[in-house]
């Protein structure tokens, strides 16, 4: 089987070591049972690339899937890279509206959904052009599966090299516009390579994989590198504390998660004795506090490993596997990776300890924003050095920490809200002169979003918290939702009329405690 894939670039590594033992256990539930061997899960994937190509899809033609977490769409995934099509998830709380925006820029020849959004996602896709709509649900079934079911395996994959796309994931930009950001099979494979050997996976590992697969951190980090290792994965299909706890006691070895998940696992009984059969425990997507960091180490005997990645480059930098993991930053640079940390208006590199715009060189590094080549040329430049608008540090050891993010980034419960997008919308509420979003910090989801928000004063409405969120509700997804509203009768400005939101972040810092 394994001779079939040889010119597929990404296809090929993930399957190298998997089908060298095709009985070889790669999906397990939550009871420890197994979903899929290796072999009948690249089976499943290929018939699902026979079911795409049979629908016209072209190499380079887009699939756009905003559907639940489900071993059908995880086959889809793999099922696209075979058949040298672009992979591209969507978030399942983004509004129709927000979809709608997706389509229209990145132009997909097939959208797959929930079967419940099949009406709106049929009139999203005659509006775009878009020429197929197909669905799976959250029980495995629907218009895909069926499909699938009905082709024999035996595809022959599409030949891929380094440079050709494999995956176009969205990241909010300051804006308001989302950007496309294009990952190549090259790309995704150097990464995996790279994460897989660093973390020390293998065959003998099992993963709890509960993060969501619409973002790189479960389909990119978590997927990639099981499958490049030859590991299993725990399959879930979202946050579950005492199933997590259940899966340690049952023979997982490594957990990847956001640091909601270790705050919230440190209140599940039986946390201590469960992780004592563990490996490993990775944090990232956002920063993990140094108080969570030492209450696990505490509680657990384990030292979490945390990262540093981004849609853009997927992972960066890690604390090693052997050697110190030092609490409030995320790590060396990854092998083949350069990490440099320069004068944010210059360019300059800046010497050890000095802060400044965190810059990344390697292989993982995305080929460009989707339809926005002059975004592309500001964030890359021609010495193949991204700009990542993180503001950092890095020590006498190599060690970088994260200080800040110069593009106001609010990262809340692992997710990405950029403020200017939830601003535009706020603005349009009844009653709304001006308003400005910010991050405070809050003991479980990190960080908060909080929308201060300015009455009109000639406007007879006066606007409440709930007006607000109304507002805000109707076109954008949960997660960018303000957690808290507050009203003022103005916004801190400094003499160049920019909005101080430093300001506002100390004002409102013990909101949440």
């Amino acid at each position: 089987m394994t001779t079939r894939y040889t010119d597929n670039h990404l296809g090929a590594a993930l399957c190298r070591t998997g089908l060298a033992t095709p009985q070889a256990p790669f999906l397990r539930d939550g009871q420890g049972q197994i979903i899929h061997s290796y072999a009948s899960f690249f089976a499943n994937a290929e018939r699902m690339a026979a079911v795409l190509v049979a629908r016209g899809l072209q190499p380079g033609d887009r699939i756009a899937v905003q559907a639940p977490k489900t071993v059908a769409m995880l086959e889809l995934y793999l099922g696209c890279v075979l058949a040298g099509g672009v992979f591209l998830p969507l978030n399942t709380a983004y509004t129709g509206e927000e979809v709608g925006y997706f389509l229209a820029d990145a132009a997909p020849h097939i959208l797959v959904c929930d079967p419940d959004r099949a009406a709106q996602a049929l009139a999203l896709a005659e509006a775009h052009q878009v020429a197929h709509v197909l669905t799976i649900g959250t029980d495995e079934r629907g218009r895909l599966p069926e499909l699938r079911d009905g082709q024999a395996p035996g595809f022959k994959p599409v030949a891929r090299s380094a440079s050709d796309l494999a995956a176009i994931l969205y990241t909010s930009g300051t804006t308001g516009r989302s950007k496309g950001a294009m990952l190549s099979h090259g790309a995704l494979r150097s990464n995996a390579e790279i994460l897989a050997d660093y973390w020390g996976f293998g065959p003998q590992d099992r993963l709890i994989n509960a993060l969501p697969i619409f973002h790189t951190h479960g389909l990119f980090v978590a997927t990639n590198v099981t499958l490049m290792a030859g590991g299993s994965a725990v399959f879930m299909a979202g946050f579950d504390a005492p199933a997590i706890v259940q899966a340690m006691r049952q023979g997982a070895t490594a957990l990847m998660g956001v640091p909601t998940f270790y705050t919230r696992l440190l209140a599940a009984p039986g946390l201590a004795r469960a992780a004592r059969n563990m490996r490993l425990f990775i944090s990232g997507s956002a920063p993990l506090l140094a108080e969570t960091h030492r209450a696990w180490h505490e509680t657990t005997g384990h030292q979490i490993l945390e990262r540093y990645g981004m849609t853009e480059t997927n992972m960066n930098t890690s604390n090693p596997l052997h050697g110190a993991r030092k609490p409030g930053t995320v790590g060396l640079p990854l092998p083949g990776i350069e990490v440099t940390i320069t004068d944010p208006d210059t360019g300059r590199a800046l010497r050890q300890g000095e802060i400044g715009v965190i810059e990344v060189r390697g292989a993982n590094v995305f080929s460009g924003y989707w339809n926005m080549p002059e975004k592309t040329a500001e964030e890359l430049r021609e010495n193949g050095f991204f700009i990542t608008g993180d503001l950092g540090q890095m020590d006498e050891e190599g060690y970088v920490s994260i200080v800040g993010r110069s593009k106001d980034l609010i990262i809340t419960g692992g997710f990405n809200v950029y403020p200017k997008e939830l601003e535009l919308v706020i603005d349009t509420a009844p009653g709304v002169l001006e308003s400005a979003v910010i991050g405070v910090a809050h003991p479980d989801l990190g960080e908060a979003v909080v929308a201060v928000v300015v009455p009109d004063p000639t406007s007879a409405i006066r606007p409440t918290p709930e007006i607000v969120l109304a507002q805000a509700a109707a076109q954008l997804a949960r997660f960018k939702l303000p957690k808290s509203v507050q009203i003022l009768p103005e916004l801190p400005r400094n003499a160049m009329g920019k909005v101080q939101k430093n300001l506002l972040r100390d004002k409102f810092a013990a909101l949440f405690g």
